[in-house]
This record gives C-alpha cells, sequence and structure tokens, in this order.
C-alpha cells in the first residue's frame, strides 16, 4: 500500500478575470475548485495509473469535506483526521499573470498530531510512505523526522519530497526516494546549480546519506536519477509547458508506479518523466493516455 500523507491540504480556488482593478468591483469570468497539497497530487496521479493509495492528513469544515469528497469521487481512499478549524482555501488569480493568496492553514493540537502518529501504526513492512508538502505552523518543524523514523522502524520505504528545512531532519533515517528540483538542491548546498554536471556532484553529496535513490529535475534540460551504484540521466520530451504546477508531484507518482509494477529503475525514471512531463503539458494533472504517448519520448542514458 502506498500512504500518501498530505498534512496542510488545500482547497484551490481558481478565479479568471480580464482585468483587475484594485479598489473596485471585479466580476470572474471563470472560476473552478480542486482539492490541493503535494501529497493529494501524487495520489491523484496514482489513482490515474491505475496504483491503489490512500491519501491521509488533517483536515476540517466544510473546505475539509470537498477535499475528503473530491477524493472520493476518483475511487481515492482517503484516513483524514477531522480538525476543528477549516482547510485552507488557496486563492489562484489568473489575469494574463497569476497571483496566488495562500491560507496559513489550522492549528493542529497536540491531540490531534497523537491521534495522527497512532493512525500511521497501521501500517507495515512493505507500504510506501509519502510525505509530501508544507506542514501548518502549530506543528513541529521536525515532524517529517519523527514521522521517517517511525516508518523506517517498522520497514516502511520512505519518499518525501519537501524543502530544506522539513527533509533535513529526516536524513538520520533510511530513505527510499526524494525528488528535489535543482533550485532546492542549490538551496540546500549555499549554491546555484545550472547544469547536469552540478547536479549529479551535489546529488551524489546527498547519497552520503542512507537514501535509496534521489532524482533531481531540471525543467526544459531533463532529470537526473543517482543511486549507490549508477546514475543516469533523462532527456525530457517536446512540448509546450501550460502548467508546471503539479509536475514534480506527477515525477514522483510515476516513479512509484513504476516501481509497484515491478519495472527496471531505468524504466521506472522513464516512467517517471513521462508523468512529470504529461502534467506540464496540461491544464491539470496528467492524464493516462497522454502519459502513455510520452513514455517512448523520453531517452534515458546511463552515465559512467
Amino acid at each position: 500500500m502506498i500512504v500518501t500523507v498530505t498534512l496542510n491540504p488545500s482547497v484551490d480556488y481558481v478565479v479568471k478575470v480580464d482585468e483587475l482593478k484594485v479598489g473596485s468591483l471585479n466580476r470572474t469570468n471563470d472560476t473552478a475548485y480542486f482539492a490541493g497539497g503535494k501529497g493529494i497530487n501524487v495520489s491523484q496521479v496514482l489513482q490515474e495509473l491505475d496504483i491503489k493509495n490512500t491519501a491521509t492528513g488533517f483536515v476540517g469544515g466544510f473546505s475539509g469535506k470537498f477535499v475528503v469528497d473530491s477524493l472520493a469521487e476518483k475511487g481515492i481512499q482517503t484516513k483524514f483526521l477531522d480538525v476543528l478549524e477549516p482547510t485552507r482555501i488557496n486563492i489562484k488569480l489568473k489575469t494574463g499573470q497569476e497571483t496566488e493568496i495562500n491560507g496559513a492553514g489550522p492549528a493542529i493540537s497536540e491531540e490531534d498530531l497523537s491521534s495522527f502518529l497512532h493512525s500511521l501504526e497501521q501500517y507495515d513492512e512493505g507500504d510506501t510512505l509519502v510525505l509530501a508538502g508544507s506542514i501548518p505552523s502549530s506543528l513541529p518543524s521536525d515532524l517529517y523526522g519523527t514521522l521517517a523514523r517511525n516508518a523506517s522502524a517498522k520497514g516502511l520505504k520512505v519518499v518525501i519530497d519537501a524543502e530544506k528545512a522539513l527533509l533535513e531532519p529526516a536524513l538520520t533515517s533510511p530513505l527510499y526516494f526524494i525528488k528535489p528540483n535543482h533550485h532546492e538542491l542549490g538551496e540546500y548546498f549555499g549554491v546555484e546549480i545550472d547544469s547536469i554536471e552540478d547536479a549529479i556532484v551535489y546529488g551524489k553529496q546527498l547519497l552520503s546519506y542512507d537514501i535509496e535513490n534521489i532524482m533531481i529535475s531540471m525543467a526544459g534540460d531533463g532529470a537526473v536519477l543517482l543511486t549507490k551504484d549508477a546514475s543516469y540521466r533523462a532527456e525530457v520530451p517536446k512540448g509546450t509547458v501550460i502548467n508546471s504546477v503539479g509536475a514534480g508531484d506527477s515525477s514522483v507518482a510515476g516513479f512509484l508506479a513504476g516501481k509497484e509494477r515491478g519495472l527496471s529503475i531505468e524504466e521506472a525514471f522513464r516512467l517517471s518523466v513521462a508523468t512529470g512531463s504529461a502534467t506540464a503539458f496540461s491544464q491539470g494533472l496528467a492524464a493516462a493516455d497522454e502519459i502513455d504517448r510520452l513514455i517512448p519520448e523520453v531517452t534515458i542514458h546511463k552515465l559512467k
């Protein structure tokens, strides 16, 4: 079982207006609501790839119910814990350029956190725990470290897709897969990474920790996958980037789906890159037919 954890999910409210007039009445051309959050994106793309999974985390209020209902409509099992305050609503205002106004998220009590930690005890060796995205400010900043230690002690595979401050406390535990982009990897070491060669050099430094697979996305320059035994580079398919939001989450889902299907490391990497590209070339998250179309267009090179 793959379990995705989204501790600070959202309802993403997308609003389109021709021209924003500050201080005046504005009327929308179009609006839409989506369940948001990195772990939730991973769950949705896994489901699209026909990989059963469970989404968990904290939800509350009418907005939390929307998140749960949205995932249930797609056949995704959910085991979120209800909290008193409503799930945050993020506004994506599109007026040619996009302006984002993100909510802070609900306060999580010690009792809520304790219940959540207890709920994860049902998963065991052979399961995969995906920790993705931000955490509410009311939770301990080293929570991913706690979750990784607890999970790895029980034999779960731990996947983390998060910024340095959240990832770092977890580096003392065995990790199965992490996916920084080149900006995040550079942030970690205080350098600017703008080449495949730099990504490999600094990515291999992270391999000094107990990490099985590190994927570094390089936008249009492709991606790198590093393991203890080998290194690989992927050339991305050609296409017009429409939406980069969720592309990284989709790559995580693609890699995990590949391994769940029993694919080799190279083929799982190929599926990962195709899945991320399918989201980048679409208005929303990747669709299965677009992923299948792009798989043959991903070239994988094994590096010396």
